[in-house]
């Protein structure tokens, strides 16, 4: 081997982590004194260089030795100094030191010296690391051993000390196969297939071949002949993360990471190379467990690929000379006889259990046989003592069944019964013991519900005696039986007839009540819709046979979700109940009421003379819901609206009544709810406008189409201004200005009243907050109405403190108005949220007052500040006396309970002098001024202000 071939042999085992040339710490003596041999100079350079390579300290030998100064060397790298030849393996052996890859190293290389000349130097090399295990650099001794730049006479000397170097690397490295080899054959020797013996062959090659990680995988078929692959082991060096996942590794088609492998595998054919070299899929699976160059090495047992084993380098390419392929294949060689051992020792010992087990079935079989000829012989004795009990036998069993049985010969005479038959029938001993079947027959169909029945199927058995019979008998009592006969056949021949009786009446019962709550509400007791729509069915059948009439009602409790919301369903569902009871006590016998769903009912009133007669009945059904639900001490109103439409004029099929039922009861709805509606064919078009404004209605904040308007509250002497109410108009941009009317019970039955009422409660604080700070008009409050719903919200309060901070309004000029009906919905909630609104300063009326629930307790209960009288009796103060007289008792009244009175809808002069005549502190209405906008309602409280200002002077 020439010199160069020497080098770059040197070269590459270098590369690959220093295979040839690493040193262990055991084995420092016998390399040291290698080298010394080889070496004829003994002086030695020391050095240290830091963790980039920079030369940090040498010792006066590297000046004599290299012709550089100590003082210029300082500070450069090491690397300066290589020979240009030696600089690519002298870098890359550094990283693997840097990579703490390795400990130290001892390398021959060659340096160049001042003047020119090269020398070969042995280096050995040691890392230097800090406290926390950190490289901090390197420190070592360089040994020369031979210049270059001898004369022609002496290159042949030159070139045999490299043969002779060569050699040994090449001794060294085969010295240390073939104890591996040995080893190898050891551990074989003890090898049973578990993970440890795996581990002990695996760690062998990997140390001999100092590989970064060295694996085994076994392979098998799978039902469609795939060949797959279980990784069944790994060993890695310390330094490589180890890539054994059982899981992801087992049952692998070998096509799917090793497609291009598997022939040449098959072929007994070992493959090696780096990665980039391999196809996609092996690259792949390379790629992902970080491996630079491998071998793999087919495992051959009998001619089959049983499976192979992989060595991975993970830091360098590596150049796998033949000499350690050769080593390697004889390696896999010694493992695959040992595999072939272990499985034909596994074979042997399953074929010596299968041997086991045959010859223990044999002998099972020869005492099974001997059993039976035992049994057959034991078989006739066996036979008379079964024939002894089997009669005692048939008369154990029919006292244990629970059937009634009665057995009857060909001759009419009783062969047989059990106990039961007499329990269930209440059949006399004697009778029974008389074995006459026709009294006894006699006797058991005068318990019959319908005997006469009992006695023809009884008859029809003489003319057909091979029939069967499978039926119900009712008795008198209400039990219910069902009844089994068939002939008893003896050799072909009817010789009797069994008689089977069994007691089903707590199953009937039951299938009877599962009926029943499969056609009616659970809750309620009422039909359901299905039952409903069948009896509407039936009764438009007849209706129309008899050219009838009926009507079909939709009803809806008003504001019931509000109830669930705050009381929960459990309250919800009791009144429910409640109103189902009611509901019933309204209605003719022929009529129904149903549960629709939820807290809507349908009525089917039958035989109705027409309309009136339908009006009549929704009208008495509203007077008996307007009493208070007493539920759980909870005092609840609750009302009602109704629509109803009639056959055949409203429709002539049930879906067409239902239908229009249901969109009078939205025009109930719309119309303010307790009332009833009766359709008409308007209502479809205006069920369509509706639909329209609901729709709208959902952008109509965001879209800022609301607006306030202000309808002053004046003093009725003075005339003063004291405060406004905020009333809320919608200024649709295709229907112009849409009344309250129409869109606030939409408001109220989508909920989006809710963020609609904080809007108006925030916008007319803001505007009050305006007129106290711009005008100075301090003693001005504001008046906002609650809805129903919002009134329930639970959040209530704090939404009016949280508004009343913002807007920065004292509560005393804040005065929330709800109705009576909104109030007595929930006595104790209202009565908690009212006095949480007082104590926080804000005041409360009544509005329209003496409209809704008659009962005057809450006036004591709840903290009211006001009473507001309803328009509808002021309009004919002047020419009814009966309305002059309850206004004379309403502010008499609100002026004994300290609270103050303002008359809304004032129109004229007269109305006014008499309210004040009447000692009414306040009146609002068109006399004085409508609702306004914004700036008009500044420039009333302007005017009404100067006005006030003259009059004192005048005064004065």
């Amino acid at each position: 081997m020439t010199k160069y071939k020497l080098q770059t042999l040197l070269k590459r085992q270098t590369a690959n982590r220093h295979i040839s040339c690493r040193i262990y710490p055991k084995e420092l003596p016998l390399c040291k004194d290698k080298f010394d041999d080889i070496s004829p100079i003994d002086e030695e350079i020391l050095f240290k260089t830091d963790s980039s390579g920079r030369l940090t300290f040498l010792n006066s030998i590297w000046s004599k030795l290299t012709g550089f100064t100590v003082p210029e060397s300082i500070g450069n790298s090491f690397l300066n100094y290589v020979h240009p030849c030696e600089y690519q393996r002298n870098l890359e052996l550094f990283q693997i030191l840097k990579a703490r890859q390795i400990e130290e190293s001892v390398y021959k290389t060659r340096y160049k010296t001042k003047n020119g000349d090269v020398c070969l130097v042995k280096i050995h090399t040691q890392l230097l690391v800090d406290n926390q295990g950190q490289m901090i650099g390197t420190n070592g001794k360089l040994k020369l051993i031979d210049f270059e730049r001898q004369p022609e006479s002496n290159k042949k000397q030159q070139h045999q000390i490299n043969n002779q170097y060569d050699g040994e690397i090449l001794l060294g490295n085969h010295r240390k196969y073939l104890e591996a080899l040995v080893n190898l054959e050891n551990a074989l020797q003890t090898f049973d297939g578990s993970d440890e013996s795996y581990r002990e062959i695996l760690s062998i090659l990997g140390l001999a071949y100092q590989a970064s990680r060295v694996y085994i995988f076994e392979n098998h078929c799978s039902k469609n002949g795939d060949l797959l692959i279980n990784q069944k082991a790994e060993w890695c060096n310390t330094t490589i993360a180890s890539k054994f996942e059982p899981k992801n590794s087992q049952n692998k088609p070998i096509t799917e990471c090793f497609p291009g492998l598997e022939k040449i595998l098959r072929l007994g054919n070992a493959v090696w190379g780096t990665v980039g070299q391999f196809g996609f899929e092996e690259n792949k699976f390379l790629e992902a467990r970080g491996v630079v160059s491998v071998i793999f090495l087919p495992i051959i047992i009998k001619g089959e690929l049983f499976g192979f084993i992989g060595l991975d380098d993970c830091v360098v390419n590596r150049v796998w000379q033949p000499t350690e392929i050769a080593f390697l294949q004889a390696k896999v060689s010694a493992i695959s006889l040992a595999f072939q051992h272990l499985l034909n020792e596994k074979n042997l010992s399953k074929t010596i259990k299968e041997y086991q087990t045959l010859n223990l079935q044999l002998e099972d079989k020869i005492h099974l046989y001997t059993l039976e000829l035992q049994k057959e012989i034991g078989k006739r004795e066996r036979i008379e003592k079964k024939l002894e009990e089997s009669v005692s036998l048939q008369k154990a069993t029919l006292e244990t069944t629970t059937d009634g049985i009665l057995l009857v010969d060909s001759q009419g005479f009783i062969a047989g019964y059990n106990h039961k038959l007499l329990e269930m029938w209440n059949i006399p001993q004697s009778l029974i013991k008389s074995g006459n079947y026709a009294q006894v027959l006699e006797f058991a169909t005068s318990h019959l519900k319908d005997p006469q029945e009992y006695i023809i199927s009884v008859n029809q058995l003489l003319a057909y005696p091979g029939a069967e019979i499978d039926d119900l008998i009712e008795l008198k009592d209400g039990r219910v039986f069902e009844r089994y006969s068939q002939p008893q056949y003896i050799g072909g021949e009817i010789v009797g007839r069994v008689w089977s009786f069994r007691d089903i009446s707590e199953r009937f019962q039951a299938e009877a009540t599962i009926n029943h709550q499969a056609s009616h509400d659970l809750l309620t007791n009422l039909p359901n819709r299905m039952q409903f729509n069948l009896r509407l069915l039936e009764s438009l059948i007849k209706a129309n046979q008899s050219n009838s009439k009926l009507a079909v009602c939709f009803l809806d409790l008003d504001r019931f979700k509000t109830i669930n919301e705050t009381l929960g369903h459990g309250i919800g569902d009791k009144l429910l109940k409640s109103v189902a009871h009611r509901l019933n006590k309204c209605l003719r016998c022929s009529d129904i009421v149903a549960r629709w769903g939820g807290d809507e009912f349908t009525l089917l009133l039958s035989d109705i003379n027409g309309v009136r007669d339908a009006a009549r009945i929704a009208e008495e059904i509203l007077t008996a819901l307007k009493p208070g639900f007493l539920i759980d001490n909870h005092l609840l109103h609750i009302s009602a609206s109704i629509g109803i439409a009639v056959y055949p004029n409203h429709g002539k099929d049930g879906e067409t009544l239902i239908k229009n039922a249901d969109a009078a009861l939205n025009r109930a709805k719309l119309q303010g709810r307790n009332n009833y509606q009766i359709y008409n064919s308007a209502i479809n078009s205006q069920a369509s406008e509706l639909l329209s404004l609901e729709n709208s209605l959902h952008y109509a904040l965001e879209r800022n189409e609301f607006r306030l308007y202000y309808q002053p509250q004046v003093d009725v002497t003075t005339g003063e201004i004291c405060k406004f109410e905020a009333l809320l108009r919608w200024e649709h941009p295709q229907y112009g200005l849409i009344s309250p009317s129409k869109f606030i019970p939409i408001a109220e039955e989508t909920g989006l009243i809710i963020p609609i009422s904080e809007w108006v409660l925030r916008t007319a604080c803001t505007q009050n907050r305006i007129w106290q700070n711009l005008l100075g008009f301090t003693s001005v409050g504001v008046a906002v109405n609650l809805s129903a719903r919002q009134f329930q919200q639970l959040d209530l309060v704090n939404t009016v403190r949280r508004i009343l901070t913002e807007t920065k309004l004292s509560p005393q000029y804040l005065e929330l108005e709800i109705t009576e009906s909104a109030a007595m919905q929930n006595v104790e909630f209202s009565q908690e949220i009212l006095t949480q609104l007082h104590d926080m300063g804000v005041s409360i009326s009544i509005d329209d007052f003496g409209t809704g629930y008659c009962s005057f307790n809450y006036l004591k209960q709840f903290p009211i500040h006001c009473l507001k009288i309803d328009r509808s009796f002021v309009r004919d103060l002047t020419n009814d006396t009966n309305d002059a007289a309850i206004i004379t008792a309403m502010i008499a009244l609100a002026h004994g309970l300290n609270l103050s009175v303002v008359a809304e809808g004032v129109e004229t002069e007269e109305q006014r002098n008499l309210l004040r005549i009447l000692e009414c502190e306040l009146i609002q209405g068109n006399l004085f001024s409508p609702a306004v906008c914004a700036q008009q309602a500044t420039e009333l409280l302007l005017k009404s202000h100067s006005r006030l200002i003259k009059t004192s002077v005048l005064v004065a």
